[in-house]
């Protein structure tokens, strides 16, 4: 069956995103810096808001453990935006491209309802998209099945039809269980080469936005 629908992920695909780049304004020590992203907000109590854990109970649960950096977790809170300092290089040129030759459009991001309701309004490009599940919303994360099971019902694709990008592996892998053709995204560069194969985009190099 061939592909007819491309489905990105959001964070390191489509948006940059960082903790570090929020805490790096506020942390001026580099190892004061490090042991706060390891211990205060590591990545997999971050997680927690992706599976659907409201964030404010999340920080205040936080804070009554760690009350010292309390100002630096409400930070977290409502400076959130500042982890995402803006799109990754060539990758929207890539999706109006394949808006523009009718390709259908949809998303899986591991992402906190509270945090998607903050950033949604800044990201136009999602205007060019069919569906997006949410992973917050939906409570149910990748690499988990479920997801991806609800995604394909969801976006109406029959195993085979969707081409999910994401850049991290078990995601991919886990996207070939169940039922997508998956491309593992390092560069834009590689991901229009395999647009390109697939006869979704006509040629890759009309359509990167070359860096430096």
């Amino acid at each position: 069956m061939a592909v007819k629908a491309v489905v990105f992920d959001v964070g390191r695909v489509l948006y940059d995103w960082d903790r570090r780049y929020l805490f790096e304004k506020l942390i001026e020590d580099q190892e004061d810096l490090d042991r706060f992203l390891a211990d205060v907000v590591p990545i997999d109590w971050h997680e927690q808001h992706d599976a659907g854990r409201p964030i404010d109970l999340m920080v205040e649960e936080r804070i009554a453990r760690f009350p010292e950096h309390a100002q630096l977790l409400y930070a977290y809170r409502h400076r959130w935006l500042e982890t995402i300092p803006g799109p990754v290089a060539g990758v929207h040129r890539l999706v109006e491209e394949l808006a523009k030759n009718g390709v259908p459009l949809f998303a899986i991001t591991n992402f906190g309802a509270d945090f998607w309701a903050m950033f949604r309004p800044t990201a136009p490009i999602f205007d060019q998209f069919s569906d997006i599940v949410v992973s917050g919303i939906e409570q149910m994360t990748k690499p988990g099945d479920a997801i991806y099971r609800l995604a394909l019902e969801r976006f109406g694709l029959a195993p085979g039809e969707g081409f999910f990008v994401d850049d991290s592996l078990p995601n991919v892998e886990a996207a070939r269980t169940n039922g997508f053709v998956a491309h593992h995204f390092t560069d834009a560069e590689s991901l229009a080469r395999e647009l390109a194969a697939l006869e979704l985009l006509p040629s890759q190099s009309d359509h990167v936005e070359h860096v430096g």
